[in-house]
């Protein structure tokens, strides 16, 4: 019996320890020191968690534009598309706040660029809501989906109107727009 209790208290010893070093790494990538990370993604440990906050490494570095962490941490196995408690992406964060660069690699490394979270908003709809128009031209030439409704109903075209951002409403409206068919099959817009 007291073997069974040394063990469960070595096992707890390891699960706190893990949880600290794992509290490192996410205090890392928000004051954006690489050599942290590095120790980190280095010793084997596991990029592909969730902080308490439920975010990801992939997310944080996106969120804070530090493209190097980024590709570090992807680079040692962390996966692109891993979604935060709310279903969202690294590529979401990197549309919202319009960081083309991080996208770009995103999407190199097999990011789903029509990933929709809990509330079936996509990184299309995101920069079409936030107005990153450069960010909604390469999620388009990437694959975007414009008609994808989020929750409300509302495609990433609707969202540019809503926002009155003329410029992104024309770049969606010609890639964007449902065709709608006659009786007799003939395709009309």
């Amino acid at each position: 019996m007291t073997k069974y209790i040394w063990l469960i208290v070595v096992l707890f010893a390891l699960a706190k320890q893990t949880s600290a070093q794992q509290e490192i790494l996410f205090q890392a990538i928000q004051n954006n020191d690489t050599t942290k990370v590095k120790e980190y993604v280095t010793s084997g440990s596991s990029v592909d968690i969730v902080d308490a906050r439920g975010y990801t490494p992939t997310i944080l570095a996106a969120y804070h534009g530090n493209l190097r962490m980024l590709k570090l941490l992807l680079d040692h196995g962390a996966n692109a598309n891993r979604l935060d408690k709310m279903g969202n992406t690294a590529l979401m964060g990197a549309a919202f706040k319009g960081y083309v660069d991080i996208a770009a690699l995103l999407l190199a490394q097999g990011a789903d660029v029509n990933q929709q979270n809990q509330n079936d908003a996509t990184a299309l709809i995101f920069a079409a809501t936030f107005g990153q128009q450069k960010m909604v031209k390469v999620l388009l030439d990437a694959g975007a989906d414009p008609l994808i409704n989020d929750r409300f109903g509302k495609t990433a075209l609707d969202h540019a109107l809503l926002q009155q951002n003329n410029e992104i409403y024309q770049l969606l409206k010609t890639v964007g727009t449902p065709k709608k068919k006659e009786n007799n099959g003939l395709v009309i817009n």
